[in-house]
Protein backbone atom coordinates (compact mmCIF):
# COMPACT_ATOMS: atom_id res chain seq x y z
CA UNK A 1 0.00 0.00 0.00
CA UNK A 2 2.99 2.68 1.15
CA UNK A 3 4.53 2.06 -2.08
CA UNK A 4 1.43 2.10 -4.42
CA UNK A 5 0.77 5.39 -2.48
CA UNK A 6 4.74 6.41 -3.40
CA UNK A 7 3.89 6.11 -6.84
CA UNK A 8 0.42 8.00 -7.03
CA UNK A 9 2.40 10.50 -5.14
CA UNK A 10 5.04 10.71 -7.74
CA UNK A 11 2.43 10.41 -10.82
CA UNK A 12 0.54 14.13 -9.37
CA UNK A 13 3.81 15.48 -8.60
CA UNK A 14 4.45 14.75 -12.64
CA UNK A 15 0.81 15.21 -13.92
CA UNK A 16 1.33 18.46 -12.17
CA UNK A 17 5.02 19.60 -13.31
CA UNK A 18 4.09 18.89 -17.07
CA UNK A 19 0.38 20.26 -17.61
CA UNK A 20 0.42 21.46 -20.61
CA UNK A 21 -0.03 25.03 -20.71
CA UNK A 22 -0.56 27.45 -24.00
CA UNK A 23 3.15 29.44 -24.90
CA UNK A 24 2.80 33.07 -24.33
CA UNK A 25 4.83 34.42 -27.12
CA UNK A 26 4.32 38.30 -25.36
CA UNK A 27 6.62 36.86 -23.02
CA UNK A 28 9.49 37.43 -25.32
CA UNK A 29 10.03 40.91 -27.45
CA UNK A 30 9.09 41.15 -31.24
CA UNK A 31 12.27 41.49 -33.74
CA UNK A 32 15.06 38.94 -34.65
CA UNK A 33 16.25 35.71 -33.31
CA UNK A 34 19.08 33.70 -34.48
CA UNK A 35 19.43 29.56 -33.84
CA UNK A 36 21.50 28.54 -30.56
CA UNK A 37 23.84 26.32 -32.05
CA UNK A 38 24.24 23.87 -29.30
CA UNK A 39 20.64 23.22 -28.64
CA UNK A 40 19.43 22.75 -32.20
CA UNK A 41 19.08 19.84 -34.26
CA UNK A 42 18.06 19.06 -38.07
CA UNK A 43 17.62 15.75 -39.28
CA UNK A 44 15.80 13.70 -41.74
CA UNK A 45 14.80 9.84 -42.12
CA UNK A 46 13.86 7.60 -44.80
CA UNK A 47 13.36 3.64 -45.82
CA UNK A 48 16.25 1.61 -46.78
CA UNK A 49 15.03 -1.89 -48.11
CA UNK A 50 12.67 -1.90 -46.25
CA UNK A 51 15.02 -2.62 -43.41
CA UNK A 52 15.74 0.17 -41.41
CA UNK A 53 14.91 3.71 -40.66
CA UNK A 54 17.82 5.56 -41.27
CA UNK A 55 18.45 9.16 -39.23
CA UNK A 56 20.60 11.83 -41.12
CA UNK A 57 20.98 15.13 -39.76
CA UNK A 58 23.08 18.44 -40.45
CA UNK A 59 25.57 19.98 -38.11
CA UNK A 60 26.64 23.21 -39.78
CA UNK A 61 22.87 25.37 -40.40
CA UNK A 62 21.68 28.64 -39.34
CA UNK A 63 17.41 29.29 -38.23
CA UNK A 64 16.87 33.00 -38.37
CA UNK A 65 13.33 33.97 -36.62
CA UNK A 66 11.52 37.61 -37.31
CA UNK A 67 9.12 37.01 -34.34
CA UNK A 68 5.98 39.53 -34.48
CA UNK A 69 4.43 38.65 -30.96
CA UNK A 70 1.65 40.40 -30.88
CA UNK A 71 0.24 38.37 -34.42
CA UNK A 72 2.37 34.89 -35.18
CA UNK A 73 1.11 34.82 -38.35
CA UNK A 74 3.20 37.92 -39.29
CA UNK A 75 6.74 36.19 -38.55
CA UNK A 76 8.91 34.94 -40.75
CA UNK A 77 11.66 32.13 -40.71
CA UNK A 78 14.76 31.59 -42.99
CA UNK A 79 17.53 28.39 -42.77
CA UNK A 80 20.48 27.88 -44.24
CA UNK A 81 22.16 25.00 -44.26
CA UNK A 82 25.75 23.52 -45.30
CA UNK A 83 24.93 20.39 -46.57
CA UNK A 84 28.93 19.58 -46.38
CA UNK A 85 28.46 19.08 -42.85
CA UNK A 86 25.99 16.24 -43.16
CA UNK A 87 26.10 13.38 -40.22
CA UNK A 88 26.17 10.35 -42.39
CA UNK A 89 27.20 7.72 -39.95
CA UNK A 90 30.23 6.67 -42.03
CA UNK A 91 33.27 8.30 -44.20
CA UNK A 92 31.94 6.25 -47.12
CA UNK A 93 28.43 7.24 -46.94
CA UNK A 94 29.17 10.76 -46.53
CA UNK A 95 31.58 11.17 -49.39
CA UNK A 96 28.51 9.37 -51.66
CA UNK A 97 26.01 11.98 -50.01
CA UNK A 98 27.85 14.93 -50.80
CA UNK A 99 29.14 13.91 -54.35
CA UNK A 100 27.34 14.75 -57.67
CA UNK A 101 24.80 12.10 -57.95
CA UNK A 102 23.59 13.75 -53.90
CA UNK A 103 23.78 16.92 -52.82
CA UNK A 104 26.91 17.76 -55.37
CA UNK A 105 28.05 19.94 -52.70
CA UNK A 106 30.92 21.43 -55.28
CA UNK A 107 27.97 22.74 -57.47
CA UNK A 108 25.59 23.57 -54.59
CA UNK A 109 27.13 24.45 -51.21
CA UNK A 110 23.37 25.56 -49.68
CA UNK A 111 20.14 24.48 -49.07
CA UNK A 112 17.81 27.29 -48.35
CA UNK A 113 14.50 27.08 -46.45
CA UNK A 114 12.17 30.61 -46.45
CA UNK A 115 8.86 31.17 -45.09
CA UNK A 116 6.06 32.19 -47.26
CA UNK A 117 3.16 31.95 -45.06
CA UNK A 118 2.45 31.26 -41.57
CA UNK A 119 -1.40 30.05 -39.95
CA UNK A 120 -2.40 29.21 -36.56
CA UNK A 121 -4.03 25.93 -35.83
CA UNK A 122 -3.70 25.90 -32.27
CA UNK A 123 -2.56 27.78 -29.15
CA UNK A 124 0.78 26.31 -29.81
CA UNK A 125 0.26 24.82 -33.53
CA UNK A 126 1.24 26.65 -36.66
CA UNK A 127 1.21 25.58 -40.25
CA UNK A 128 4.60 26.62 -42.14
CA UNK A 129 4.67 27.22 -45.98
CA UNK A 130 7.85 27.88 -47.62
CA UNK A 131 10.08 27.25 -50.23
CA UNK A 132 12.75 25.03 -49.76
CA UNK A 133 15.69 24.97 -52.51
CA UNK A 134 18.08 21.65 -52.71
CA UNK A 135 20.56 21.28 -55.67
CA UNK A 136 19.68 24.19 -57.29
CA UNK A 137 15.58 23.05 -57.30
CA UNK A 138 12.64 24.94 -55.60
CA UNK A 139 9.69 23.84 -54.27
CA UNK A 140 7.22 24.43 -51.72
CA UNK A 141 7.46 22.54 -48.61
CA UNK A 142 4.73 22.68 -45.76
CA UNK A 143 5.92 21.94 -41.59
CA UNK A 144 3.90 21.58 -38.83
CA UNK A 145 5.83 23.82 -35.92
CA UNK A 146 5.16 23.23 -32.18
CA UNK A 147 5.71 26.12 -29.90
CA UNK A 148 7.18 24.57 -26.74
CA UNK A 149 8.25 27.64 -24.47
CA UNK A 150 9.20 31.42 -25.16
CA UNK A 151 10.71 32.97 -22.00
CA UNK A 152 13.97 35.22 -20.79
CA UNK A 153 16.66 32.20 -20.58
CA UNK A 154 16.27 30.72 -17.22
CA UNK A 155 20.36 31.28 -16.61
CA UNK A 156 21.66 33.96 -19.13
CA UNK A 157 17.87 35.89 -18.63
CA UNK A 158 17.77 36.94 -23.06
CA UNK A 159 14.67 36.12 -24.49
CA UNK A 160 14.89 32.62 -25.80
CA UNK A 161 11.98 30.47 -27.53
CA UNK A 162 11.94 26.78 -28.11
CA UNK A 163 10.49 24.93 -30.99
CA UNK A 164 10.51 21.88 -33.03
CA UNK A 165 9.10 21.03 -36.69
CA UNK A 166 8.03 18.21 -38.62
CA UNK A 167 7.51 17.45 -42.33
CA UNK A 168 7.27 15.21 -45.39
CA UNK A 169 8.71 15.55 -48.93
CA UNK A 170 9.84 14.00 -52.25
CA UNK A 171 13.20 13.69 -52.36
CA UNK A 172 12.46 13.03 -56.36
CA UNK A 173 11.16 16.71 -56.20
CA UNK A 174 14.85 18.16 -55.89
CA UNK A 175 17.37 15.84 -58.43
CA UNK A 176 17.56 13.30 -55.53
CA UNK A 177 15.83 10.50 -56.66
CA UNK A 178 18.60 8.00 -56.91
CA UNK A 179 18.19 4.50 -55.99
CA UNK A 180 13.93 4.88 -55.60
CA UNK A 181 11.85 3.22 -54.46
CA UNK A 182 14.26 0.46 -52.59
CA UNK A 183 15.16 3.49 -50.98
CA UNK A 184 12.29 5.64 -50.33
CA UNK A 185 11.11 8.73 -51.98
CA UNK A 186 9.41 9.74 -49.00
CA UNK A 187 11.69 11.73 -46.23
CA UNK A 188 10.46 13.19 -43.09
CA UNK A 189 11.87 16.12 -41.63
CA UNK A 190 12.64 16.52 -37.91
CA UNK A 191 13.66 19.73 -36.29
CA UNK A 192 14.21 20.80 -33.10
CA UNK A 193 15.51 24.27 -32.25
CA UNK A 194 16.28 27.30 -29.58
CA UNK A 195 16.43 30.81 -31.30
CA UNK A 196 17.80 33.66 -28.86
CA UNK A 197 16.90 37.07 -29.49
CA UNK A 198 20.18 39.10 -31.65
CA UNK A 199 22.24 41.59 -29.87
Amino acid sequence: MRFARQLSFAAALLGASFTAQAVDLTQVPSGAYAVDPTHAYVNFQYTHLGLSRPMLGFDDFTVDLNLDNADVTKSSIAVTIDPKSIQAGSDIWKSHLTGGDWFDVGSHPEITFASTSIEKMSEDTLKVMGDLTVKGTTAPVELEVTLHAAMPHPFQGFPVIGFSAKGQLLRSAFGLGKSSPAVSDEVDLLISVEVAQKG
